[in-house]
């Protein structure tokens, strides 16, 4: 009788980690009720919020040890800024620290805790503070989900009463993140379709909830899916293409969840002038190249080069 009451608990949870995120709470539509409903109620988890958090603490230690931070006091304080404003209108219930990534790789993403990574190529691709921020909104939205240690915890679920030897890494093994060369444990990067969706949907709703245009983001997906199309599309995407139901959806659910309003922020000049920073620099930077002694030099003009 024991066994079978065991076995019968044992596919209970397995049967409430397969469920997909948000599957076990409401579909949250109240979009006025941002900041003071929880959308994680119901779900599976292990880990505390205190425990996530010091672990995006020592996860951000790895990838900060593994990149290159963009040393730019103006930069890094304007995307902290537009996070904050973002999670300031998001479901958070953690802190968030910000840091920006000097590299052409259109990406950002989040780990655990709260802490968030933002690529110089992504501002750079972005035409609008608007596409930026939906961009943004989706990353914090996995954050305030808890999709990596919901995961993490579903992962532990399927070790501990399913396939032992198939699991025998656990939900921390090691990966290289693909276009990023980050030694960071895959399950904290990469998510389920689901959980992708889930992120789409909320983000567009801070992304609203803050003030921006939320059919930026559509702009931004459109843009991406014709690099997709030229087969240019960033690896880092590859496990989330940008489709057309993908957009098709977020259209969808900016029509019947959020209401109309008169007026939506698009762009401001300091996100202009944070664009023509970066160029500037990106400039400068191409004047140089590495000597053979390992330091850089001037690169000297070629015959066809002179005026």
């Amino acid at each position: 009788m024991m066994r079978h009451a065991m076995t019968m608990k044992c596919a209970l949870l397995l049967a409430l980690a397969c469920l997909p995120p948000g599957a076990l709470a409401q579909k949250h539509k109240d979009v006025e009720e941002i900041g003071a409903r929880d959308i994680n109620r119901g779900s599976w988890n292990f880990y505390s919020i205190e425990r996530e958090i010091e672990l995006g603490r020592q996860l951000a230690g790895q990838v900060e040890s593994t990149s290159l931070l963009l040393r730019d006091r103006e930069v890094q304080a304007y995307v902290n800024e537009l996070v904050q404003r973002l999670v300031r209108n998001s479901d958070a219930q953690l802190p968030f620290t910000v840091r920006v990534i000097d590299s052409d790789e259109i990406n950002a993403f989040a780990l655990p805790g709260g802490f968030v990574y933002v690529n110089t190529g992504l501002i750079l691709e972005a035409q609008t503070e608007a596409e930026l921020a939906g961009v943004l909104a989706h990353e914090i939205a996995h954050v305030t989900a808890r999709h990596a240690t919901k995961r993490a915890t579903k992962a532990t679920l399927f070790r501990w009463f399913t396939l032992p030897l198939i699991f025998v890494g656990g939900p921390i093994g090691l990966a290289v993140q693909q276009g990023l060369g980050l030694a960071v444990p895959l399950t904290f990067l990469k998510f389920a379709r689901g959980a992708e969706r889930e992120a789409d949907y909320l983000g567009l709703q801070y992304t609203y909830s803050s003030g921006y245009d939320p059919l930026a983001l559509i702009d931004f997906l459109e843009r991406l899916s014709e690099h997709e199309r030229k087969g240019n599309l960033p690896k880092v995407f590859s496990s989330h293409p940008m489709s057309k139901e993908r957009i098709k959806r977020a259209q969808e659910e900016i029509a019947q969840v959020l209401p109309a309003r008169t007026d939506y922020v698009v762009s401001t000049s300091r996100f202009d002038q944070v664009k023509a920073r970066l160029l500037h620099w990106r400039h400068v930077n191409s004047l140089y190249e590495p000597s053979e002694q390992g330091g850089p030099r001037l690169r000297r003009r070629t015959q066809e080069s002179q005026p």
